[in-house]
């Protein structure tokens, strides 16, 4: 007899539009012959919580896509480079604006590019440089903060950006200024572009690193259950006069099973046998 806890509805929809949201993430990548497979199917849930989840009936994130200026909208930031088809794909999904301009990501005159843009209705921030990301939610915190305004900012950034001397600044500076509104959420797959994250800079422990730093930390073992990011999210979110960071442990590649916690599919492209080969199992999830 089974002994495992029976899951929520609400679960089973979030594992449903992640399935969607990673078979929608593969087909851009096909089209538009983007890179970063591994890295970018690890923060796939984590995404899909964010944008599709809620605690007691209301939504995690507060936003319009019919009112993409709405003042009172929360903020989602992708630092790490390795994620934006997904958000794209989620925006699109979303509404934000037609999936037909997933077909064309980083094309030149394509509303989408290869990075985080502003000028996309549903991105809140211009980010370029992998390490750069903290240092703007910080600023956006900053002047919410400033405003006494009840907004959001939650941060998604790659491990290996704590190689960054630029993170860290950030990182204290957030904590000296007290800002709860500012959720940063550490996608650890253990893996980078130029290999294993540990044998390019050991990182250590981040658990302890945001501790002393003076930030609130809260560690899930599996970044792709649902039940444990909307746990986390909702501890998140009682946690006052501190940042939070959340710190996820992923799996490169995650949901394309020949490619899970392999470096040589971390920044890869998907070739034609290999999405013919995962296609099918992705739609019987739907």
């Amino acid at each position: 007899m089974s002994t495992s806890t029976p899951k929520t509805s609400e679960v089973n929809l979030l594992e449903k539009k992640a399935a969607e949201i990673r078979l929608k993430s593969l087909l851009t990548m096909r089209k538009t012959g983007k890179e970063g497979m591994g890295g970018d199917m690890s923060s796939i849930e984590i995404l899909t919580a964010l944008y599709y989840g809620t605690l007691n009936r209301e939504p995690i994130v507060r936003l319009d896509p019919k009112k993409p200026g709405w003042d009172g909208q929360d903020y989602v930031l992708i630092s790490k480079k390795h994620g934006v088809i997904s958000q794209y794909s989620i925006l699109a999904d979303l509404g934000f604006f037609d999936e037909e301009e997933l077909n064309f990501v980083s094309c030149p005159g394509s509303l989408l590019s290869g990075r985080p843009n502003m000028k996309v209705p549903g991105i809140k921030g211009t980010l370029l440089t992998s390490g750069h990301g903290l240092s703007v939610g910080l600023g956006i915190s900053l002047g919410l903060n400033m405003d006494k305004a009840d907004n959001k900012v939650f941060m998604l950034a790659d491990v290996s950006e704590l190689q960054s001397g630029q993170f860290w600044e950030a990182a204290l500076c957030a904590a000296h200024y007290k800002l709860s509104n500012l959720i940063l959420i550490i996608d650890d797959s253990k893996l980078q572009n130029d290999g294993p994250v540990n044998s390019v800079i050991e990182v250590g422990s981040v658990q302890n690193k945001f501790d002393s730093f003076g930030w609130s930390v809260q560690q899930i073992m599996n970044g792709h259950d649902f039940d444990s990011l909307l746990n986390v999210f909702l501890r998140a979110f009682n946690v006052i006069r501190k940042p939070v960071c959340i710190w996820c442990h992923t799996v490169s590649g995650k949901g394309i099973t020949f490619a899970e916690r392999k470096h040589g599919y971390f920044n890869a492209k998907v070739s034609e046998p290999e999405l013919d080969a995962i296609i099918p199992n992705l739609k019987e999830q739907l």
